[in-house]
């Protein structure tokens, strides 16, 4: 008889197997080269007017992840002529406008020197003039202090008080009759019957406005004192691409009328009146149609 064999057969034996090699750690993507090889999106609007029969361009694109951005603007009449072109490059501490026409540029910066303390400044580098500026968050939300002065620096520093209702502006203007005298401007808003009620004081003149605004509708009057001009806005919007707004003065008797279709985000049409009604020298002024057709490529 045969004795079973105490040898495990090879079937039953699990093979050998080799441990794979680490696999390489992932190397880290640069940041820069990722930046650069990002394509910009690039946004192109055109507009035309028929008044005065220009083109007005606007070219601009997105850089560096949206850190920045470069915008370039300029008029094209019908003789295919360019002017009023404007270079812009803006960022979230630093926009730079050049001029090319005039050779001048226009830089303003501004960045946080403390937990409720911001720095400002512009710089005109052709009038070698310029602003700067301290802004404090005295208290949240919605109050600030700001102090600006001009550069060179020409009498007292303009201040200004921002609370969430509103601010006031103190600044010292000189002007033919008086050298030197001290102006108080401001801002006041607040809820008044289901809107928004505004006054603004300016100059010695008050202006005040009444805002109305949901979903299809928007009614805006106001009235300025001492010369009581008195004017409305009215906007209706039929559906989300159609509408309609409306204009007018009382005290000139001027008003006009704009209708906007929005076929797609790429593509506008506005079409409108604009009237001066009156008498000059015994006949009616003009009443030119005006018509703005805008494209937009993105």
């Amino acid at each position: 008889m045969l004795e079973p064999s105490s040898q495990t057969p090879d079937y039953l034996i699990s093979p050998i197997t080799t441990p794979a090699p680490p696999s390489p750690p992932p190397t880290k993507p640069n940041q820069f080269l990722s930046l650069i090889s990002n394509r910009p999106s690039l946004r192109v609007t055109s507009e035309f007017d028929s008044d005065s029969r220009v083109f007005f361009h606007k070219v601009s694109c997105k850089l560096f992840d949206d850190l920045a951005k470069l915008k370039l603007s300029f008029v094209n009449n019908v003789k295919r002529e360019i002017s009023g072109s404007l270079l812009a490059l803006t960022s979230k501490h630093l926009s730079i406008h050049y001029d090319p026409e005039e050779q001048n540029a226009l830089i303003k910066t501004s960045f946080d020197v403390g937990p409720k303390l911001q720095f400002k400044a512009a710089h005109d580098v052709k009038a070698k003039r310029g602003e700067v500026a301290m802004v404090a968050n005295v208290a949240d939300p919605g109050y600030a202090v700001e102090v600006s002065s001009p550069v060179p620096y020409i009498g007292l520093p303009k201040a200004t008080i921002r609370f969430p209702t509103g601010e006031v502006t103190l600044e010292e203007r000189e002007d033919e009759e008086v050298p030197r005298k001290l102006l108080i401007n401001g801002i006041l808003k607040g809820p008044i019957l289901n809107g928004v009620g505004a006054a603004h004081y300016t100059d010695e003149e008050l202006r005040l406005r009444y805002s109305y605004k949901d979903e299809s509708l928007s009614f805006i009057p106001s009235i300025s004192l001492p010369s009581n001009a008195v004017s409305f806005a009215f906007k209706r919007r039929f559906s989300p691409s159609d509408k309609l707004s409306y204009r007018y003065n009382f005290d000139s008797n001027c008003w006009s009328a704009v209708y906007k279709h929005t076929y797609d985000k790429d593509f506008k049409f506005k079409a409108g009146y604009d009237s001066e009604v009156g008498e000059e020298n015994g006949k009616a002024k003009t009443a030119p149609m005006k018509m703005k057709v805008q494209f937009m490529l993105q």
